[in-house]
């Protein structure tokens, strides 16, 4: 009898830890992303859609520049998860490989600009602290990461963007 009222219990646990988390998220980082996107939101309609539109266009016209300067772009002035919202100015040919280089550079971007992850800075923090423990500079880590992070996110942009064309045209090829 005693087993069955551990699993119930450990059942019902599971559910209320799921609670907290939610309730975590409720109070947490759910308004700060409202916030910003109303704040986004606004910007955009005071600056004009329009200027917004070319202005990514003239970001993203080159593969080059779509999968480096825009995701910077994105995840310096906008932070990490909002950052993803860039891609509402991209086709849906490009968003994939968009996401794929912007969610590859939030932790590149830590050591130089903590504000645009700051929830994984302990990953960086913990190298940072082998660095620091071996009496060398955290300046030239910082700028290693966020060099190696521009290649890693192009590289990562340009194979995302040739898979999803990849695919694109085997389904239109099905569908004939």
């Amino acid at each position: 009898m005693e087993f069955l009222v551990h699993i119930a219990e450990g059942f019902i646990g599971m559910f209320q830890q799921g609670g907290k988390t939610f309730v975590g998220l409720l109070t947490g980082i759910v308004p700060t992303l409202i916030c910003l996107i109303t704040v986004i939101n606004a910007l955009i309609k005071f600056v004009g859609e329009e200027r917004i539109n070319k202005f990514a266009q003239k970001t993203t016209k080159y593969a080059v520049l779509r999968y480096t300067i825009f995701p910077i772009l994105a995840v310096f002035f906008m932070t990490n998860p909002m950052c993803y919202s860039f891609g509402k100015f991209l086709p849906e040919r490009q968003k994939p490989a968009f996401y794929d280089s912007a969610v590859s550079f939030v932790h590149p971007i830590t050591g130089l600009f903590a504000h645009a992850n700051a929830s994984e800075l302990f990953v960086y923090l913990g190298i940072a602290n082998g660095i620091t423990a071996l009496n060398l500079s955290l300046g030239p880590l910082a700028i290693r990461y966020f060099l190696v992070g521009i290649v890693v996110i192009l590289i990562r942009g340009l194979v995302t963007e040739w898979i999803t064309a990849s695919m694109m045209r085997k389904r239109e090829s099905q569908a004939l």
